[in-house]
């Protein structure tokens, strides 16, 4: 794994000196395994440094990844689904590979639009026919 660089896209690669991990025990079940073995990955990938990302794809990145975008702007991906330090490895770089591939879409643009003259007439005759129905739930008076 060490010296490879993470291949995102034919333009985005993530070089080894941008990941760093730390292991740590993994919580839940696993028998005597939890308690022996360091199975749970933390991945952190230094993204407002990363020279591979451009600024759109890096504030994308920052609205996607929420509570796992640290203050100095890092990216950190916790992964303790297995009970294979490898495995959970790989899955944390597949993690973020996903996340990075998905702040490289543009979101399309939302064009506004008025809605039809029927439909305004249609919603406001739903509403008043409802105002009726509830009018006349009132007390009765005799």
């Amino acid at each position: 794994m060490k010296g490879i660089p993470l291949r995102i896209t034919d333009q985005i690669s993530i070089e080894e000196w941008e990941l760093s991990e730390q292991f740590t025990r993994a919580s839940g079940p696993g028998g005597q395994n939890v308690n022996k073995v360091s199975t749970a990955v933390e991945l952190r990938f230094e993204a407002e440094r990363s020279p591979n990302l451009s600024d759109p794809v890096k504030r994308r990145l920052k609205r996607l990844a929420g509570r796992r975008w640290t203050q100095d702007g890092a990216l950190i991906i916790f992964v303790q689904d297995t009970r294979s330090q490898a495995r959970n490895r790989e899955i944390a770089r597949e993690r973020l590979a996903a996340l990075i591939l998905k702040a490289t879409e543009k979101p399309k643009r939302r064009i506004a639009t008025k809605p039809t003259y029927g439909s305004v007439k249609r919603r406001i005759a739903s509403k008043k026919a409802r105002g009726e129905v509830k009018k006349l739930r009132g007390k009765v008076e005799e």
